[in-house]
C-alpha cells in the first residue's frame, strides 16, 4: 500500500537578535584548556575530576558561568553565575558587591577561553546575551577611578592597615588574665635558656627534643655550589619532591641562613617568592615559582618541560 505523502513546513528562521539571546549550548571544553598557569598534567587531571559536572547542581538554560579579572586586583574571581538575560548594568551591580568598584566607574570587555578579546561591553542597556558568552570565558573590569577602594593594593595588601601595637610595658600592665603566658614563659626560660614552645610540646610526648642544627660556615655546600656555578639557565630537578625547573642563581643569600643557594624557576606555581629575599632581588621570575635551595638539592640535567610533548615517554623506546 503506497504510504501518503507527508507535508513539510519551512523552518522558521530565528532573527540575529533572536539568536543571540537564545541560550547555546556551552561549548565542550574542559578547565585546563584556558587556564595557563597549571601545566601538570596529574594536576590537570584532578582540576577536571574536582570541576566536572556533577548533575548535583542544577543550572539554568539561560545561566552562564564566567570568570571575573579586575585591572586593580590580583585576584581570579571563578565561576560567577549571570543570567543572559540580565543587562550590562545589572551585571556591574553584581560584580561590584564582589570587587568593590562603583558601577559608574567600571569599564567591561568580554574574553574567550585563551583570554583573547571577544568585545567590548560598553552599552548598559544591552542584555548579557547579546554578547554570546561561554561558560568559562572571562568579564575583565577596568576601573578608571584612581580614588577607588581597590587601587594601591587597599582590598589585597594586609600591609598597608595599621595595626594595633602595644608595647612589653604595656601588656604586662595588664591584667593576669592577659600576661598569664607570658609570665609562665619567662619563668621556663629562667629555668632552662634552651626552652622553646617545641621543646616542651616533645617532653610532653615524651621525646627526646633535638634542636635545629644552626649553620655557622659562610662556605657551607660551597662544593655542590661549585658544580652548579656554570649551570645558569639550564633544567634542573629539586628534591625531595620531584619538581623540576630552571637554574637562575648560585651564590649566597644576604636573608637566608649562611651557605650557598640556588636559585630556582619552578615550571609550577610551588614555589615561594619571585627570586627576591627581603626586599633584595637575586632572579626574576613569577611570583609563587621562585625558590632557593640547598645545592645538595639541586640535580642538573636534561629534564623536559612538564608540558613538553616532545618530551620522552615511558611508554617510548
Amino acid at each position: 500500500r503506497p504510504s501518503r505523502p507527508v507535508a513539510r513546513f519551512p523552518t522558521p528562521r530565528a532573527s540575529p537578535r533572536s539568536a543571540s539571546l537564545a541560550p547555546r549550548r556551552p561549548r565542550t571544553r574542559t578547565m585546563t584548556d584556558y587556564d595557563g598557569r597549571i601545566k601538570n598534567t596529574d594536576l590537570l587531571n584532578l582540576r577536571d575530576y574536582v570541576t566536572a559536572e556533577s548533575g548535583s547542581l542544577n543550572q539554568a538554560d539561560s545561566t552562564v558561568l564566567l570568570m571575573c579579572t579586575h585591572s586593580n586586583l590580583k585576584a581570579r574571581f571563578m565561576e560567577i553565575r549571570f543570567d543572559r538575560y540580565m543587562t550590562i548594568g545589572r551585571v556591574k551591580e553584581k560584580l561590584m558587591t564582589h570587587v568593590g568598584s562603583n558601577v559608574s566607574t567600571m569599564r567591561l570587555s568580554l574574553k574567550d577561553w585563551d583570554g583573547a578579546l571577544v568585545a567590548p561591553m560598553a552599552d548598559d542597556s544591552k542584555l548579557l546575551g547579546y554578547y554570546s558568552p561561554e561558560d568559562g570565558w572571562t568579564i575583565h573590569i577596568h576601573d578608571i577611578d584612581t580614588h577607588s577602594a581597590s587601587a594601591s593594593g587597599w582590598l589585597e595588601d594586609v600591609s598597608l592597615v595599621k595595626k594595633y601595637e602595644m608595647s612589653d610595658e604595656e601588656y604586662t600592665k595588664r591584667g593576669d588574665t592577659h600576661s598569664t603566658y607570658r609570665k609562665w614563659k619567662n619563668e621556663q626560660l629562667k629555668k632552662d635558656p634552651t626552652w622553646c614552645v617545641e621543646k616542651h610540646m616533645a617532653e610532653k610526648r615524651g621525646e627526646v627534643w633535638v634542636p635545629p642544627k644552626v649553620i655557622e660556615d659562610d662556605e657551607h655546600q660551597a662544593d655542590e655550589a661549585g658544580v652548579i656555578a656554570d649551570q645558569i639557565g639550564n633544567r634542573c630537578e629539586v628534591n625531595p619532591g620531584g619538581k623540576r625547573g630552571e637554574v637562575l642563581f648560585v651564590g649566597k643569600v644576604a636573608g637566608l641562613p649562611k651557605g650557598w643557594w640556588v636559585g630556582v624557576k619552578f615550571d609550577e606555581p610551588v614555589g615561594k617568592n619571585d627570586g627576591a629575599v627581603k626586599g633584595e632581588r637575586y632572579f626574576t621570575c613569577p611570583d609563587g615559582y621562585g625558590s632557593f635551595q640547598r645545592p645538595e638539592n639541586v640535580t642538573v640535567g636534561d629534564y623536559p618541560d612538564e608540558d613538553d610533548p616532545f618530551g620522552e615517554s615511558e611508554d617510548e623506546i
